[in-house]
């Protein structure tokens, strides 16, 4: 296999090794966000009977079409209750709003729209229309109706209709077991002062928030530069891990055991390196046919732009998340990049008064400089075949602050 591939190689490979990790019933009140994982059907009509939209009355439209507009209020009906009917035409019901209406009633008047004295409900002059203010029995959906597709994600929107038609349990993807897994001596806790010369850890948290939009709780471990270290954490991580996310130790140096170590313990490295700027190191690699191995650069701008190119386009394919039409933006600034890779450009997002979608181009200090993440949207994807790039110009976009 090549040293070196392309970006469009890489996503080629990676989308090749999707998976499925199978289908978990779970209570409805925490499968918000989860993949539905098939149909769901009516378990009865939607609405289940004719009713009121209402407050008002309920009359027989042929009684008022035949000139009668003083009804004789017969009964009080609330929702719930069961429908009451008119004995003659002469009569309405007092019905409110989401009560079941008898046959012999087919209209509803406000109670704007009509007088109340004495028992007798008289309609002012206004038009009245047969069938008005009723959401008819069915009209939404019949009973086996599909109400929700397999493969949506779970918002509170559906599991409004879960609840209406008796889903307390529904089936969802299952989720895989992630390690996120962090490398390097220099790399000290956030709760931690570090030395002079050490940093703070960040990429573990970052790609943990990310998943979380899925429902994904990954376990961090952090590893120092100790080759048997790696290789026995490893070891154990690939045994017990769908999916194992790494950041660090993947380069040229000294202490870059990663690449060696997965090769030992029999990963098959599917590529290393990608033409692109950040991530260019990347490393990725399959276990046994069914674990993965996504091994990022240490650098935080090359972890975040992999995460969002790469895993997440995997991850939802794996959990039969239709993917999003590819967005495109209009550059707003020229940029000359004289290299011959991939470039992910930090972007800000806006639209235009045309309703274009445009990107403002921040300058950064290199893959390490990870300032600009928060006031920045997408990673815009400039071409390798290119080093010039116009004002104007549309390439795609890679969104990664959603909130």
């Amino acid at each position: 296999m090549a040293d070196i591939i392309t970006a469009g190689e890489a996503e080629k490979i990676i989308q090749s090794q999707h998976r499925n990790f199978g289908v978990e019933e779970v209570y409805y009140a925490t499968a918000l966000g989860r993949v539905l994982a098939e149909n769901l059907f009516a378990d009865r009509d939607m609405p289940p009977f004719n009713r009121s939209t209402v407050d008002g009355i309920a009359i027989s439209f042929n009684a008022y079409k035949s000139g009668l507009h003083s009804f004789t209020i017969k009964a009080i009906q609330a929702a719930g209750e069961t429908p009451v009917a008119v004995s003659t035409e002469n009569e309405c019901i007092e019905i409110m709003t989401g009560a079941a209406l008898d046959n012999s009633v087919d209209t509803v008047i406000r109670y704007e729209d009509i007088d109340i004295a004495h028992g007798i409900a008289t309609v002012k002059n206004i038009e009245i229309r047969h069938g008005q203010n009723i959401h008819l029995k069915g009209k939404d959906k019949k009973q086996g109706d599909t109400v929700a597709n397999a493969d949506s994600i779970i918002t509170p929107a559906l599991l409004g209709l879960a609840a209406s038609i008796g889903r307390v349990t529904l089936p969802v993807r299952k989720l895989p077991r992630i390690a996120v897994i962090t490398t390097g001596d220099e790399m000290v806790s956030a709760e931690k002062t570090p030395t002079p010369y050490q940093l703070r850890r960040s990429n573990g948290i970052v790609i943990k928030s990310v998943l979380e939009k899925y429902k994904i709780n990954v376990d961090l471990l952090h590893l120092n530069d100790d080759r048997e270290l790696i290789t026995n954490k490893l070891s154990r991580c690939l045994k017990e891990y769908d999916v194992l996310l790494m950041s660090g130790g993947v380069s040229m140096g000294k202490f870059d055991y990663v690449p060696q170590v997965l090769d030992e313990l029999g990963v098959q490295k599917l590529f290393h390196k990608v033409q692109q700027r950040p991530g260019k190191p990347f490393w990725f690699g399959a276990y046994e046919n069914q674990k993965l191995v996504f091994a990022f650069p240490g650098n935080p701008v090359s972890v975040f732009m992999c995460l969002h190119r790469y895993f997440i386009p995997w991850l939802e394919k794996s959990l039969g998340i239709k993917s999003q039409q590819q967005e495109y933006a209009v550059l707003q600034s020229d940029i000359y990049f004289p290299h011959p890779l991939q470039y992910f450009v930090q972007v800000k997002l806006s639209i235009s008064n045309e309703g274009q979608l445009q990107a403002q181009s921040f300058d950064t200090n290199g893959s390490g400089d990870f300032s600009n993440l928060i006031y920045t949207d997408a990673f815009m994807e400039l071409p390798s075949e290119k080093n010039e790039f116009k004002n104007g110009e549309v390439y795609k976009v890679w969104r990664y602050n959603f909130y």
